[in-house]
């Protein structure tokens, strides 16, 4: 029994343990709450989000101690939201990683540090490039939770160890492959979150379905520009670890991006719509990093400087999307 342990008590660290603890792996569940780790162990389900999955807890294991979580596991899945990654890994010895595979199911940046979250790793708690993996892909957690049909892109520069993990993940409604694009998965994930916060902002000002849809063809064109200059590789941008989930983040209603930049759109506060939604949009924060990184690189990304403008330099969004449409082709 391959022994797996899952960083976080939300939707998608909820969806994780749900799909690896039914292929029989034993998961060893961290959660920061005690209350939420006694209610999963009394009631069998996730108090806060997802609470129709039910887990065996043969295979589940709940714990608020994560040096022990991590400790008794050969496999560590981060699935906290980037912002608060430091935070979530504070108590953690900078060794407690070592000889272990860590994958990074998140899809944002580190903020101040305006780092991926591998890059976090590898500089703070010293894991080689081929012990990281990244999953990727269009991947909402309750459609997952739904046993709906998902496909998983699983990046590593480590192809067995990508593999090995997407056998981890299969199932009668999960497919998985692996790619060797560690870093350009990681930096499309975070650039499709900030199309989707421009996406939601169009919504929110009434903008329709054309030109959303010139709003997201633009968008494949501004993240092949930023990963080109970030990391040059050849890659076909039109598969779904890409444009897959690019397109269901942009469009969803599940989408967390999309949500909130339809709130922005329709005249909320950065402060009200983050209260009112009571989750966090992983876009707000990548923006800003993204818009830092490109002062360097000097990237033509109208779309980024859209919703950077929107959030951080308090333009109107009614202003702002009056230049951005100008621009857009």
């Amino acid at each position: 029994m391959e022994k797996i342990a899952v960083l976080g008590g939300g939707s998608w660290a909820t969806a994780l343990v749900k799909v690896l603890s039914e292929n029989k792996s034993q998961v060893n569940w961290w959660m920061r709450n005690d209350a939420d780790v006694q209610h999963l162990i009394n009631f069998k389900h996730n108090p806060r989000y997802l609470s129709q999955v039910q887990f065996d807890l043969n295979y589940v294991k709940p714990s608020s101690d994560i040096e022990a979580v991590v400790a008794s596991s050969e496999w560590v899945i981060l699935a906290v939201p980037a912002a608060f990654v430091q935070l979530a890994l504070a108590n953690l010895p900078t060794d407690a990683l070592k000889g272990k595979a860590v994958v990074s199911a998140i899809k944002g940046m580190v903020p101040v540090e305006n780092t991926l979250v591998t890059d976090f790793l590898k500089h703070h708690y010293s894991v080689p490039e081929e012990q990281l993996l990244v999953i990727a892909g269009p991947c909402h957690a309750e459609e997952v939770a739904l046993e709906k049909q998902s496909y998983l892109t699983i990046g590593s520069h480590n192809m067995p160890a990508a593999e090995h993990f997407c056998e981890l993940l299969r199932n009668r409604y999960v497919k998985a492959n692996p790619l060797d694009d560690l870093d350009g998965i990681e930096y499309c994930a975070v650039m499709k979150n900030i199309i989707a916060l421009a996406c939601g902002i169009a919504h929110g000002q009434n903008y329709g379905d054309n030109f959303q849809a010139v709003l997201v063809s633009n968008a494949m064109f501004e993240i092949e520009r930023f990963l080109d200059a970030m990391v040059p590789l050849h890659r076909a941008l039109n598969g779904s670890a890409y444009l897959g989930d690019l397109l269901v983040t942009a469009y969803s209603q599940f989408s967390r991006n999309r949500t909130f930049g339809n709130m922005i759109g329709r005249g909320y506060t950065v402060k009200s719509a983050q209260v009112e939604m009571n989750m966090v949009a992983e876009g707000y924060y990548a923006v800003q990093s993204i818009h830092e990184l490109n002062k360097k690189l000097q990237v033509a990304m109208p779309i980024t400087s859209a919703v950077y403008n929107i959030l951080y330099e308090r333009i109107s969004p009614a202003v702002e999307f009056a230049i951005l449409k100008e621009k857009l082709k």
